[in-house]
């Protein structure tokens, strides 16, 4: 339960990351662009001993790696702009959601998963898209004139919406396709950090390639704060991730297990943190939201909880 919990706190501090950078000035963009670095540095640093990083170009799943670290850098600037906009439970609920993607993925297409699903579970599947929508909901802010001066600001809420539900469906095709090399192409458990340094390193060449022609454009400076922001950044990102791997380890490789009680952890941590820390309020469509993620992820493996009764 350590490596779990250390994962939940882990991940949770992923969103405060993104809700204090605008208050210190930290350009946000920057500072995911330069995570990947510090996420590959520390990685380095967890690789078991005799163990040494390599790039296999003749291996499929190492381009298709190369591909979810461009997929990884770009839900990462979703998440970001979500949390900032639309705040961190609603963020963390899309996020943690996305479950529903892979196990649909894995049910209907890969075939796998382990178990058949029965009423119940296809019940929480439905409950988690209800739960996401409620979530996301925001009340449009009362205007002191009606004018036409409202109709931008309907609009940009309208768009704001939005960024949850990228968020959904980015993390969630990201680990759909996590799953699908595992089935296909990973060769052995033992490569587990050679595959997660080889997405980040895929994250690192688009994020660096994305920063330059920005900077050509006039558009970016480099700024201290960025480099600062990133250390905070992206420690805990890629330790979340390794966590999260020796917490499945310990329980076996119980994904159904593990995953749900990993989603209601960051689930609760966050809305916790978001009311303590930054007076995030929560609407009555917000709060049935946040019922529903954590009934319908209960529901989706309620075999795996009720067996441990």
């Amino acid at each position: 339960m350590l490596f779990l919990g250390l994962s939940i706190l882990l991940s949770v501090l992923l969103l405060l990351n993104f809700r204090i950078f605008p208050r210190y000035e930290v350009n946000t963009f920057q500072a995911i662009v330069f995570n990947y670095p510090v996420c590959f540095m520390t990685g380095l640093l967890l690789l078991p001993a005799g163990q040494s990083f390599a790039i296999d170009f003749s291996q499929t799943w190492t381009w298709l790696a190369f591909g979810l670290g461009v997929g990884f850098i770009l839900t990462f600037l979703l998440s970001g702009a979500s949390t900032q906009r639309m705040g961190i439970t609603a963020t963390s609920l899309a996020n943690n959601l996305s479950l529903v993607i892979p196990v649909c993925f894995s049910l209907f297409v890969f075939q796998t998963g382990g178990k058949t699903f029965d009423l119940l579970n296809y019940l929480g599947l439905i409950l988690a898209v209800v739960a996401v929508g409620l979530s996301t909901y925001k009340k449009e802010p009362p205007t002191v004139e009606a004018d036409s001066s409202a109709k931008p600001t309907s609009r940009r809420l309208g768009a704001n919406v939005l960024l949850p539900v990228a968020v959904f469906l980015f993390y969630g095709a990201t680990n759909t396709m996590i799953n699908y090399m595992n089935i296909r192409y990973i060769p052995s458990a033992d490569k587990t950090i050679q595959v997660t340094l080889t997405m980040v390193l895929g994250a690192i060449v688009a994020g660096l390639l994305m920063l330059v022609v920005r900077i050509i454009q006039g558009k970016e400076k480099i700024q201290v704060k960025s480099l600062i922001g990133a250390v905070t950044l992206g420690v805990p990102n890629f330790l979340s991730f390794y966590t999260l791997l020796l917490a499945l380890s310990a329980f076996g490789s119980n994904g159904a297990f593990v995953y749900p009680l990993y989603n209601i952890g960051v689930i609760l941590v966050a809305a916790m943190m978001a009311a303590l820390f930054f007076k995030e309020q929560l609407s009555t469509a917000n709060k049935i939201g946040l019922a529903l993620a954590i009934l319908a992820i209960g529901l989706i493996s309620w075999q795996e909880l009720t067996a441990l009764i």
